[in-house]
């Protein structure tokens, strides 16, 4: 929040109206994951393709069509009309993003498991997980109330995502 300039005019386009919708100048209604066709890279680098599940309410669109919907009416409209014709567009300018269920293979690997020669001692601090409901972390499950009462019920101490010390 700090990073945005006074002057700047802040679009957020999403879902569930998370913290980025609170800064917004104007919201466009986006799509959650579940409700839209798309393309997605998890942590190990392989691409996947989602299918929609069920349709976006009120006036959610794909946020493809939003942006697309939106470069009509600033006079540059992109050149793709249905989500086929995007992924051939992907697949020109990023090939290994219509891979599916493939791991690009990279050099970084190797890269990482080499010591750095000038690197110091570990200092000895022990690794912590800041995270204590893993199941609040996004968006979709904070917003649910049926999620809040689970949560609620697992542990009556939880009302943040992070952990807290408590004295009973």
């Amino acid at each position: 929040v700090d990073d945005i300039p006074d002057d700047a005019f802040v679009v957020y386009l999403g879902h569930q109206g998370d913290e980025g919708a609170y800064y917004a100048d104007i919201i466009l209604p986006g799509a959650a994951y579940t409700e839209k066709a798309g393309t997605y890279v998890n942590t190990e680098g392989r691409v996947l393709q989602g299918r929609l599940a069920v349709s976006a309410p009120g006036l959610a669109k794909e946020d493809w069509t939003v942006l697309r919907a939106l470069s009509e009416e600033l006079g540059v409209s992109l050149p793709y009309d249905d989500i086929t014709q995007l992924r051939y567009r992907i697949a020109e300018l990023a090939p290994h993003l219509v891979k599916y269920d493939w791991i690009e293979p990279s050099g970084y690997g190797n890269l990482a498991l080499q010591p750095k020669k000038d690197a110091g001692k570990m200092n000895g601090t022990p690794l912590t997980d800041d995270i204590d409901n893993y199941y609040m972390t996004d968006s979709i499950s904070r917003s649910s109330p049926i999620m809040a009462q689970c949560s609620q019920a697992f542990n009556k101490f939880k009302f943040t995502n992070f952990k807290k010390f408590y004295s009973i």
